[in-house]
């Protein structure tokens, strides 16, 4: 996502409601709370009104405050991330239980910062299955992309271990990760695919066609069909 450090003219947390409040959509926000989420402004009309705004990390922390799922949204999209303390961002996250705004604050903010390693860390451990959700979700990113130093088969065990009975997101997130491992690390992958098998989580996960099933060793075959097809 870009950002730019220039500002546009100073604006009250009290005028920016009022244009959310102006965006939302009854209907929208109805679908939303079916999925645990309760936002109702258009996500983007919500990126076209960052657009104008730009960053005004002052602002961010306002709307933060105010509690509400639109404007934190809006208040992750005009942040500035590396303003924020490894403190601030670990009470954000307590308080971050929508999954909509719990997911754009990993993706958007912490995965931007110098904290990031140090609250994958912590999180992961976490009793709160809500805030170890989120140190799964960085641990899956490191999977992917920087893998050096984790250790892959550890976290297969946990996956074996604790991923059929963890709450919802906790097991999305673990189930992510188990796929991940697959996809990425060949040594591993038929262990990864033999965990999915035998814990069947999201085996019978409703996918509309041509959409990718969740269910690890299915994600996992697709994903490296796709992988040696673009060699």
């Amino acid at each position: 996502m870009a950002r730019t450090t220039t500002t546009a003219p100073d604006v009250t947390v009290a005028e920016v409601r009022i244009e959310l409040a102006a965006l939302v959509d009854p209907r929208m926000r109805e679908v939303n709370l079916r999925h645990g989420d309760d936002h109702g402004v258009n996500l983007t009309a919500l990126r076209g009104l960052a657009k104008r705004l730009r960053t005004q990390h002052e602002l961010a922390r306002e709307l933060w405050a105010t509690g509400d799922s639109d404007p934190r949204l809006l208040a992750l999209l005009v942040c500035r991330p590396k303003a924020f303390s490894l403190e601030e961002l670990d009470t954000m996250l307590r308080e971050a239980r929508r999954p909509k705004v719990h997911g754009w604050l990993v993706d958007y903010v912490v995965k931007k910062t110098a904290h990031v390693e140090e609250l994958r860390v912590r999180w992961l451990a976490d009793p709160d299955p809500v805030v170890a959700s989120a140190g799964w979700a960085l641990t899956t990113d490191r999977v992917a992309k920087a893998p050096d130093g984790l250790d892959l088969s550890g976290l297969l065990d946990v996956v074996e271990a604790e991923m059929a009975t963890a709450p919802e997101r906790l097991q999305w997130a673990m189930n992510h990760c188990l796929a991940q491992v697959g996809i990425e690390h060949p040594a591993l992958r038929a262990r990864a695919i033999a965990i999915g098998e035998r814990l069947q989580v999201l085996a019978d996960y409703p996918t509309p066609p041509n959409c990718t099933s969740p269910f690890a060793p299915v994600w996992i075959a697709e994903m490296v069909r796709r992988q040696e097809a673009a060699r």
